[in-house]
C-alpha cells in the first residue's frame, strides 16, 4: 500500500482548514485516512504558532514506514526541522506569459517614441 502524508481539507466555504493525515495514496483527498497527524490553518498569521501543528513522533513513525509527504507537507517538515531542505528550481516562473510580453513590448514602444523624437530634434 502506497502511503502519503498529505492535507485533507475541512472547514466551510471560503474558510479553509486542513488536517495533516496519513492515508493511502489511492483514497480521495478528503476521504478515508488512517491517522490524523496535525493541523494547518492558513487563515492565521504566518508567525502564529497554531498555524501549523504537527505530531512529530507520529510523522517520523510514518516516514520510517515508507510514507511520502506531499510537497506542501514536506515544506512544513522542513520548517519544523524534520527534513532536509530540498533544492527547488523553477527557472520558467519568472518568464512572463504571452499576453504580458505583448503588453510590455507595447509599453516599451510607447515610451521609446518620445525619446526618439527628442533625439531627432
Amino acid at each position: 500500500m502506497a502511503m502519503k502524508i498529505r492535507l485533507a481539507r475541512g472547514g466551510s466555504k471560503k474558510r479553509p482548514f486542513y488536517a495533516v493525515v496519513a492515508s493511502d495514496s489511492r483514497s480521495p483527498r478528503d476521504g478515508r485516512f488512517i491517522e490524523k497527524l496535525g493541523t494547518y490553518n492558513p487563515l492565521l498569521a504566518k508567525d502564529d504558532e497554531k498555524r501549523v501543528v504537527l505530531n512529530v513522533e507520529r510523522i517520523q513513525h510514518w516516514i520510517a514506514q515508507g510514507a511520502q509527504p506531499t510537497d506542501r507537507v514536506a515544506r512544513f517538515l522542513e520548517a519544523a526541522g524534520l527534513r532536509e531542505k530540498a533544492a527547488r528550481s523553477n527557472p520558467k516562473s519568472a518568464v512572463p506569459g504571452k499576453a504580458m510580453a505583448e503588453r510590455a513590448a507595447k509599453k516599451a514602444a510607447r515610451s521609446a517614441a518620445p525619446a526618439e523624437e527628442a533625439a531627432a530634434e
